[in-house]
């Protein structure tokens, strides 16, 4: 008979322990649950700053760019009127000069036709 109580006594010790072990297993499952969701928590939230923090950046970098390009496009065109202006200033110089000189070609022709008339005048005479 107290072989039978020792086994009865060992085997509800058994069973005490497995229960009290089912339930340190089913709280260690519920803290491990709670983590999870506050990982996920936390990383929803930084991923959401993040996103916000890169958006103001980009409209920063698009507004920075946008002004350079504004300026380049002011530089850009004063020196296309600087160069137009120069241009111009030679042109007009180069066609003075091709005037004058168009002038004195002319009045030596004149010069000279009018010489060989007055030879040709001369010898039929």
């Amino acid at each position: 008979m107290k072989y039978q109580l020792s086994l009865v006594v060992l085997a509800l010790a058994a069973f005490a322990y497995g229960q009290g072990a089912g339930t340190e297993m089913k709280d260690a499952a519920k803290d491990t649950a709670d983590a999870t969701k506050t990982a996920a928590k936390k990383t929803g939230h930084a991923t959401k700053k993040a996103a916000v923090k890169t958006a103001d950046a980009t409209t920063d970098a698009a507004k920075d760019t946008g002004d350079a390009t504004k300026t380049a496009a002011k530089k850009t065109g004063a020196a296309s009127e600087k160069a137009a202006d120069k241009t111009e200033d030679g042109t007009e110089k180069v066609a003075k000069k091709t005037g004058h000189g168009i002038k004195k070609g002319a009045k030596a022709v004149g010069h000279g036709v009018k010489k060989g008339t007055e030879k040709t005048v001369d010898a039929v005479k």
